[in-house]
């Protein structure tokens, strides 16, 4: 029994740990992560697709929730205007089953 709760506690834990709410800076001193938004999304690291509610952002997927304030949200991203600036480029789908990362190496900088 011990076990089984041990296991759920560290699936529950990892699941929300890594849901991916963000808060979008003003400055990119403030920010953990520089983003830029591709128009094209074979260009992208990741196709992100915007959740309505903080509990769908889930896993490191690509299901985002913009928090309205900074210190409720996992990372802090700034929006760059040149991908050459961008540790994360990342692409909005009007899906939400579009969501996934096309670059895994750049998957922990979302850890």
């Amino acid at each position: 029994m011990k076990l089984l709760f041990s296991v759920f506690f560290f699936w529950l834990f990892t699941n929300y740990v890594t849901g991916q709410i963000v808060y979008s800076c003003n400055s990119k001193y403030d920010a953990d992560i520089k983003v830029y938004v591709t128009e094209n999304k074979y260009d992208a690291d990741l196709i992100v697709y915007k959740v309505s509610s903080k509990y769908d952002a889930t896993d490191n997927k690509g299901l985002w929730y913009f928090a309205d304030n900074k210190y409720d949200a996992k990372k802090k991203i700034f929006f760059v205007e040149s991908k050459y600036d961008a540790d994360l480029i990342i692409y909005f789908s009007d899906n939400k089953y579009d969501a996934e990362w096309r670059n895994k190496e750049k998957m922990h900088l979302m850890y």
